[in-house]
């Protein structure tokens, strides 16, 4: 890691972009395929309607978000070399802890902004073309407005401006943050129905709790918790009797939107 860091920090910028262009590429590839293997684990516990076949414009949207999340990564390596965002080398115990103060981070200021994308003067032009895709597949991760994707980024940045982990805690974190969000749209809910019971579990966002999201634009706003959701009142209220189903109410793929 010490070499790899110290690469990142004189390699000149031509190979930089091809390599963090092959990570983000790698990244999805990985995403999706992972991400279709659970759909296929547990296909009795579908929390959406099977999406329709793959059409060309969404691998092009996905693609485009590979470049997207490049630029933030490079955004990301330049501010690094010029000291203005950094990350500690040290490695311990103390990494995990930053793993959960960057995911609470995290998910705070993503529910904000998640928040402010659904405003009616925001969202047909910033984050609708999302929410076109309300029959999810691991791919539709990767279905965002460029100029979406780069707020994200940037409040990733700044976080690290703010904040700096170890490389560890770093890095575990962006682990889980490509988890979370391709489990948010398997389609099926991967997590046991045990898990309800159990307080800190129960509170962790799976599938069933984008998928709702997704069916219901006006609910469940958080990324890995429903924390801020039950905070603010914009939990769904059948979310956790539907958690692993598909409710009634559920427009099916026949029936005309609103």
């Amino acid at each position: 890691m010490v070499e790899l860091i110290e690469w990142l920090r004189i390699a000149p910028w031509w190979q930089a972009v091809l390599v963090l262009l092959a990570e983000n590429a790698f990244i999805l590839l990985l995403a999706v395929a992972f991400g279709e293997w659970l759909t296929r684990s547990c296909p009795e516990r579908r929390v959406a309607y099977p999406p329709p076949p793959l059409a060309r414009i969404e691998v092009a949207i996905a693609a485009s978000a590979v470049l997207t999340n490049t630029v933030t990564t490079l955004i990301g390596l330049a501010l690094w070399r010029k000291g203005i965002i950094g990350f500690r080398t040290d490695v311990g115990w103390r990494a995990f802890g930053e793993v959960v103060v960057l995911l609470l981070v995290m998910d705070a200021a993503m529910y904000v902004l998640h928040r402010l994308a659904h405003h009616p003067w925001i969202f047909h032009w910033l984050h609708r073309m999302h929410h076109d895709y309300d029959r999810p597949r691991p791919l539709t991760l990767f279905i965002l407005n460029p100029v979406e994707n780069l707020s994200f980024g940037v409040l990733w940045l700044v976080v690290l401006w703010l904040f700096q982990p170890s490389w560890l805690g770093m890095s575990i974190y962006l682990v889980l943050n490509v988890l979370f969000g391709t489990i948010g749209h398997l389609g099926v809910e991967p997590f046991p129905a045990s898990w309800q019971r159990w307080i800190v579990l129960r509170d962790i966002a799976g599938s069933t709790f984008h998928a709702r999201h997704h069916q219901d634009l006006g609910c469940n706003f958080g990324f890995y918790t429903l924390i801020w959701d039950r905070m603010f009142g914009t939990l769904r209220n059948d979310y956790r009797e539907t958690v692993g189903q598909l409710p009634d109410w559920v427009r099916s793929p026949s029936e005309p939107k609103n």
